[in-house]
């Protein structure tokens, strides 16, 4: 069976990236197809031959990718894929789109909807520079909303990251969608039986994230917070922030491992398609307390891996850590959790029946080696 594995850009390394790489690791003898590729940015694919665009050859376009997102659907629709038995998929936008030929299977792991067409408001919080263009972004969004639509109905399956991102793609794409939780590399992160005195944030400084709820929650109860990370955001989470409150600005992986390790618990204010931080958390042997909706509610279970706390206001998480400091949490229990529902092992072997149900026949896949996080 000839395998073909796409993915909408690699120019950088971000989750959906690491993701990807996991796929390349399990399909060694695959062939790899993106729209635009630059190899000191993005996911290590050693000596692999990587299939591109014609956007590929526009002076600047891997530091301005966004910026091209009009021409996607046809640059993926323009790939050569007539040969291939199945594609894999591995999309937030546009990868999706890739033309199949008749008889032949394509399963899109799909790390959200097109968040910029269908959340506009809430993606440009995150990228503000576009913001003075919305009046013109719209009109070329509203026609994107259609060509996206469209070509969702491309894949034969498609596999969620979570029950979140599942109902999106029930929602808007009218598609049903399997929801396998994606894995982290759970043997690189230490685990500790004590804690130590302080709570811990470990987040990008965007809007989104909320962390300023967090810090006000810290603040009217005085415990101590030791915030990891950076962004926009920083100088106004700063001026928030009293005495107790830490900020560490980047550290090492050796840090963070520690860090996390050694808190009471995780702090997670925002609303998550999946979120990484907190089965990070738990893999550490530490609960975490989460405003409870979207990933969380796939990967945390409230008095036993951490809590939740049910609007995202000071005032609730406040309600909820004076909870948290009442129980006695089973750390061992915790890791132990992590380690059984979302390492690598457990992923493929969610995998290996829908890729044989949909190819009707046994597919092998490889345990890749290779670290994500």
């Amino acid at each position: 069976m000839k395998i073909a594995l796409v993915h909408d850009y690699l120019t950088q390394r971000g989750g959906a990236e690491r993701v990807f790489e996991l796929l390349c690791h399990a399909f060694p003898e695959a062939d790899i197809f993106t729209s635009l590729y630059e190899p000191q940015e993005t996911i290590n694919l050693e000596n692999r031959l990587v299939y591109t665009t014609a956007l590929q050859n526009i002076p600047g376009a891997s530091k301005n990718f966004r910026l091209l997102a009009p021409f996607y659907y046809r640059a993926f629709r323009s790939l050569d894929l007539e040969d291939y038995d199945l594609i894999i998929s591995s999309s937030t936008s546009f990868a999706k789109a890739v033309r199949k030929r008749l008889g032949a299977k394509h399963i899109c792991f799909c790390h959200n909807v097109t968040r910029f067409l269908w959340d506009t408001n809430t993606y440009l919080e995150k990228y503000q520079k576009y913001r003075a263009f919305y009046p013109f972004l719209e009109q070329v969004f509203r026609a994107m909303r259609k060509a996206d639509h469209k070509y969702a109905q491309e894949p034969d399956v498609y596999i969620a990251n979570s029950t979140e991102v599942g109902n999106r793609i029930r929602k808007i794409y009218n598609k049903n969608a399997i929801v396998v939780n994606y894995p982290i590399d759970t043997s690189k992160f230490l685990f500790s039986n004590s804690k130590e005195d302080y709570y811990l944030v470990a987040s990008r400084f965007l809007g989104y994230k909320r962390i300023d709820i967090t810090i006000k929650a810290f603040n009217q109860l005085g415990l101590p917070l030791k915030i990891i990370g950076s962004g926009p955001e920083e100088e106004y989470l700063r001026s928030l922030a009293k005495e107790n409150i830490e900020f560490l600005g980047f550290v090492s992986d050796e840090q963070r491992q520690e860090l996390m390790a050694n808190a009471r618990a995780v702090v997670v204010s925002a609303l998550e398609d999946y979120g990484l931080v907190p089965i990070e958390a738990n893999a550490s042997g530490t609960p975490v307390i989460s405003y409870g909706a979207g990933g969380v509610l796939d990967t945390q279970i409230p008095g036993y891996t951490g809590l939740f706390f049910q609007e995202q206001t000071p005032e609730s998480l406040c309600e909820t850590l004076r909870e948290f400091q009442k129980i006695q949490w089973n750390y061992l229990a915790i890791r132990d959790h992590a380690v059984s529902k979302f390492s690598k092992p457990a992923f493929f072997s969610k995998l290996e029946p829908i890729f044989q149900q949909v190819c009707g026949r046994r597919i092998i896949i490889e345990m890749p080696q290779v670290k994500i996080a």
